[in-house]
């Protein structure tokens, strides 16, 4: 007998999410959160926007429950689509991907997409460098 879906099969035992701990551009948004597929000792197979995508697993941090806290993410030197005015940091929201810019050093802020209230991750988020 066949699986409904045989997706199932693939994903880990766990739920786990991954995202770009490097500034290599490699089609994800960085500071985004993607739900990892199928994980194997060298790649990591996520979702991206139903989409698979390969990546190899040095590349991400790899977690088991999704952050609820907004990714700091210094700019990219390949940025596009940036304003300059929002400086060499920007924010990523942990639940629909949307950046923002990062004013004054406030603890939280609500995202103007989602309209999510959710912590700064200022402290925390040291993963591209």
């Amino acid at each position: 007998m066949r699986p409904a879906d045989s997706r199932s099969l693939d994903m880990p035992d766990v739920p786990q999410w991954a995202r770009l701990r490097t500034s290599v551009n490699y089609h994800l948004r960085r500071g985004a959160w993607y739900p990892v597929v199928r994980l194997t000792q060298g790649e990591a197979l996520i979702d991206v926007n139903q989409r698979s995508l390969t990546v190899p697993a040095e590349l991400l941090h790899i977690v088991p429950i999704r952050p609820q806290v907004w990714s700091v993410v210094p700019r990219p030197l390949d940025a596009v689509d940036l304003p300059l005015s929002w400086g060499d940091r920007y924010a990523v929201c942990p639940n629909c991907s949307a950046r923002a810019p990062l004013g004054e050093r406030v603890p939280s802020m609500s995202c103007t997409r989602c309209g999510g209230e959710f912590e700064i991750a200022w402290s925390l988020d040291h993963y591209l460098g």
